[in-house]
């Protein structure tokens, strides 16, 4: 009964209706009182639900004779006398007899009475056993749920004071259960935006719509210096009769989360620059401008003061074996600060050379291929960044803090450093720093190789471009294609190796991988009069083993000539690769779910025997599927068995998924030597 149920002077009361309110109406006990003969004396209307007899039918019968089967007569028989002699109460579950014939267990508490005559009864309060130990089942999962979950949970009154905490509470906020209780969400997790907070909860008692993953950040009194984030949901509570009671609280702690997005933006501001980078770097093949451009990037958004040094070993394009402890010669390139500094006359002018000892760390950022951080710069540190102590002094005055040192690296060789120093922005590198200046030095350094091999090899570059590169359009219907050519030793050596990528009819494309024997200017002009020709008969769309045909007339007309040659049609609408070999390495095929292996091809001869048929053979492709073609220069050694390089090369293709361009190079780098004599044509397909 509510305090407005109560009438104030002159007002007539009136009673409520009842209402199940609380847990004694969800289990229904039923009260019955037997006098000390054992008759029934009281008879409660949940008696007679729970146990099918009418007041009429239970009042004055004896209880026993009712309810209890006869084969346990004798054991309640002394526990009633039991209760009524030495007052103690009795409590368990015992097997009753239903007025329809049937056995109900049913949880008892018998205790003792006296009236004001001194007469004896016996109290027995029943429930369901059943219901009895659903409901205490519930009561312990929801204790246990509410104790042990990681998601914090309380439980408010109306005016929105805490009446509950789950310990997931206590560990976000960082307030003891007891310091909570009635007390306002207002003084426990003072959110910047608490009155709208506040508010919405109040929706949710008036109108009993839930308020969900509502987002909200600020510092707990438990962390006042870090920024957190809370994912806060209410719901409205009501007994079974519809009284509002107050409201329930969930709090995630999403913090990590938080700070994971605001990472991401972050990694979103990287890309920018990134995507900045990739317009802005490696716009021309000038060495020195491509130099320049990497630090005009760099400067101001990563480094107060950047710098650009290239080995000159690489810019000769020379590979040189080192030694962990060995001096190197940098030859500077680019310099530049973001506002004026005395730590640019500690560095290197653009275009001098300079040696530096093993023990600097630009040295040991070349020699590792990994990048060097300072995060926190001491005056120990700088003898080891400066090129000598009149330097070291420079960057002192300067106000140097924090250092990094970035590798060059394009095609697995370090070509230089990119050098970055902070002097006015007070924060430190860090590993975020370091991942976005590698990305930086990456594209950069590729750029630079480009570059420098464009300025020492132009001439024979030329030729290799009009006679050798394969100008196909960079998508094929269902495949995605990479490929290398390297020359044998010397860069401006130019062998008869070659590929093409040639686009067919109906969405099919031709794949080719020959080899004129032979180097030189001459092996060179017939391959690509042999591409020609290969081209022309693709276009007749005629199938591989005639155009093989076709290209063997030719060769034959060729003086002192012989060529290997693999001629592969792929179809994507049927997935299949129809392939034709004249005498060439057998192809390589990999892909997920089965192991990298040599295609079984007729071997065939090579071209201008004369007068041999070729045959083609079917295979399958199934998406993710490499086929990778190659000429000899890339398995034959003169000091390995063929058999053994072969194993060698499979044994590079056991992780399919690798990305092409990654592949090619790996392949390159994995199977070549220093001293090989023959020039490589690679070519390798993924089935889409």
């Amino acid at each position: 009964m509510t305090a407005d149920s109560f009438p104030s002077d002159g007002d007539e009361y009136r009673p409520e209706p009842p209402r199940p309110t609380g847990l004694l109406d969800v289990l229904s006990v039923a009260a019955v009182v037997v006098d000390a003969d054992g008759r029934i004396v009281f008879w409660t209307p949940q008696a007679e639900e729970l146990f099918g007899y009418t007041s009429d039918e239970a009042l004055g019968t004896y209880a026993a004779r009712l309810f209890i089967h006869p084969e346990h007569l004798e054991v309640v028989a002394k526990l009633f006398s039991d209760v009524l002699e030495t007052g103690r109460s009795w409590a368990g579950a015992f097997p009753v007899r239903l007025k329809d014939g049937s056995t109900r267990l049913t949880e008892f508490r018998n205790m003792r009475l006296l009236d004001d005559l001194g007469d004896v009864y016996a109290l027995g309060i029943a429930a369901d056993h059943s219901l009895l130990q659903r409901v205490e089942t519930d009561l312990a999962l929801c204790e246990r749920l509410i104790n042990q979950s990681p998601i914090g949970l309380a439980l408010m009154d109306p005016d929105l004071r805490y009446l509950l905490v789950n310990p997931a509470l206590e560990r976000i906020d960082g307030i003891p259960a007891e310091d909570h209780l009635g007390r306002t969400l207002r003084e426990t997790l003072p959110l910047p935006d608490i009155d709208t907070i506040e508010s919405a909860l109040r929706q949710v008692l008036t109108t009993g719509t839930p308020l969900l993953d509502q987002y909200h950040v600020g510092r707990p009194p438990a962390d006042p210096e870090h920024e957190h984030a809370w994912s806060l949901s209410f719901y409205r509570l009501e007994d079974p009769g519809g009284r509002v009671l107050g409201a329930a609280t969930s709090v995630v702690d999403v913090t990590e989360r938080h700070r994971a997005a605001a990472e991401a933006d972050r990694a979103r501001r990287r890309l920018a620059l990134i995507a900045d980078a990739s317009t802005r770097v490696g716009t021309s093949l000038e060495v020195e401008q491509t130099a320049r451009e990497l630090a005009e990037v760099a400067t101001g958004t990563l480094a107060d003061v950047v710098a650009v040094d290239v080995l000159d070993s690489a810019l000769a394009c020379r590979r040189i074996r080192r030694t962990d402890n060995s001096p190197e010669y940098f030859r500077a390139l680019a310099l530049k600060a973001a506002h004026p500094t005395v730590a640019l006359r500690a560095a290197d002018p653009p275009g001098d050379l300079a040696a530096y000892d093993g023990d600097r760390l630009v040295t040991l950022c070349v020699h590792t291929g990994r990048p060097i951080l300072v995060s926190h710069v001491g005056d120990q540190d700088l003898p080891r960044i400066a090129r000598d102590a009149e330097a070291a002094a420079l960057l002192s005055q300067a106000g140097v803090h924090s250092y990094l040192a970035v590798p060059l690296i394009a095609h697995g060789e370090v070509l230089g450093a990119l050098d970055l120093k902070r002097t006015s922005n007070p924060l430190p590198f860090a590993a975020d720093d370091v991942v976005l200046a590698c990305e930086l030095a990456g594209r950069a350094a590729v750029a630079i190789d480009n570059a420098r091999w464009f300025q020492s090899v132009r001439n024979t570059a030329l030729t290799l471009q009009r006679s050798l590169l394969p100008d196909h359009p960079p998508h094929h219907t269902g495949l995605e294609l990479a490929s290398r050519y390297q020359p044998a030793q010397a860069t401006s050596e130019v062998g008869g190796d070659w590929y093409d990528v040639i686009p067919l009819s109906d969405d099919k494309t031709a794949l080719v991988v020959g080899d004129v024997m032979g180097n030189g200017i001459d092996a060179a002009a017939t391959m690509g009069r042999l591409r020609t020709a290969t081209c022309a008969y693709a276009d007749l769309d005629l199938a591989p083993g005639a155009v093989l045909q076709h290209l063997d007339k030719i060769t034959c007309d060729l003086e002192h000539y012989i060529v290997t040659c693999l001629y592969a049609v792929y179809d994507p609408r049927t997935r299949q690769c129809l392939i034709a070999n004249a005498g060439h390495m057998p192809p390589a095929l990999a892909g997920p779910g089965h192991a990298p292996a040599l295609l079984d091809l007729p071997s065939g001869a090579p071209l201008g025997v004369g007068g041999i048929p070729f045959e083609a053979t079917t295979v399958d492709l199934s998406p993710g599927d490499l086929l990778v073609l190659y000429t000899d220069g890339l398995v034959e050694t003169r000091h390995h068995p063929i058999d053994e390089r072969l194993n060698v090369l499979l044994s590079f293709l056991d992780e399919s998924h690798r990305p092409l361009e990654e592949t090619c190079d790996l392949l390159l780098y994995g199977l070549r030597t220093s001293d090989d004599h023959d020039d490589v044509a690679l070519l390798v397909a993924r089935a889409l």
